[in-house]
């Protein structure tokens, strides 16, 4: 682990959006005050292609980083090193200022289920997770990024909540957090605990990236959907994280329905015009 970078050496890169095929043209055209981008890391996984030669051409505008949603953490199937092999390649090749993935698991049996399945919240689930997130994070020779993800059932058998669950995985496998502040929100209206709870049980030290998205309310659950602008309630959960974890790299993330792009820029300078007054404060 002497080979990783430390957690206060990666770079805060200010605001970003998800990089999405529909805004390509657009954001090479007139970036507006986007500051770095995240690309999905599977959709670059590749030897070549038009996909690699758009992705050069951001590298050579934007810090990037990769996100992940395959990588299974939580499954009890082997780890799958020959996606890993291709995940190592594409950072060797971008450069990524960072690698996340979610604290889930995605299939098992060799199946995916191509959704990010909630995990029970055991002490046996915590060991299993915090080997795996080792041996990827020795594989990469860097720290990795978990997200938590949004849920809309829980295990009769959890043990921890899930805020203990995730600061423990980050503790003992000494990784970093992706805070996505609407499913914090998200989970916490169709669980009924608290999201200022889960913001306090989470260590500052460890958060180094929030995601801000949109959901759909349907008649008893919040859909974690991003594909409408951010809620007036996570915009307010994003003020008191913002306050309790400070200055943290900040994305826009928007999976379908994709406005134009000037709407994500005007949304992204709203988190801008609502991070920046507090952190000054706080300076």
């Amino acid at each position: 682990m002497n080979k990783m970078e430390r957690a206060d050496r990666l770079p805060y890169l200010g605001y970003g959006l998800g990089l999405r095929t529909e805004h390509y043209e657009a954001l090479l055209a007139d970036p507006g005050k986007v500051q770095w981008l995240e690309v999905v890391s599977e959709n670059y996984m590749v030897s070549g292609g038009l996909p690699l030669v758009w992705l050069e051409r951001f590298r050579e505008r934007f810090p990037l980083v990769m996100h992940g949603v395959s990588m299974s953490i939580g499954s009890t199937d082997p780890l799958d090193n020959d996606y890993l092999a291709r995940l190592v390649a594409l950072a060797q090749r971008i450069e990524p200022a960072w690698i996340s993935d979610h604290l889930c698991w995605t299939g098992v049996q060799g199946v995916n289920l191509h959704d990010l399945m909630p995990l029970p919240y055991t002490e046996e689930a915590l060991d299993h997770v915090v080997d795996r997130v080792r041996r990827v994070q020795d594989t990469l020779k860097r720290r990795i990024l978990l997200e938590n993800v949004s849920s809309y059932v829980s295990f009769a058998d959890s043990q921890l909540t899930e805020w203990d669950f995730l600061a423990s995985v980050a503790e003992r496998a000494d990784c970093l957090i992706l805070l996505d502040i609407n499913n914090v929100h998200v989970s916490a209206m169709n669980h009924g605990f608290s999201p200022q709870d889960y913001l306090r049980g989470i260590p500052v030290s460890r958060v180094q990236q929030f995601h801000l998205a949109g959901y759909e309310q349907g008649e008893q659950l919040i859909i974690d959907t991003h594909d409408a602008p951010v809620s007036h309630a996570v915009w307010d959960l994003y003020i008191d994280a913002v306050r309790r974890f400070g200055r943290v790299s900040t994305m826009i993330e928007r999976d379908d329905h994709f406005p134009p792009l000037t709407e994500l820029l005007t949304e992204l300078e709203h988190a801008r015009a609502l991070a920046e007054p507090l952190l000054r404060d706080a300076a």
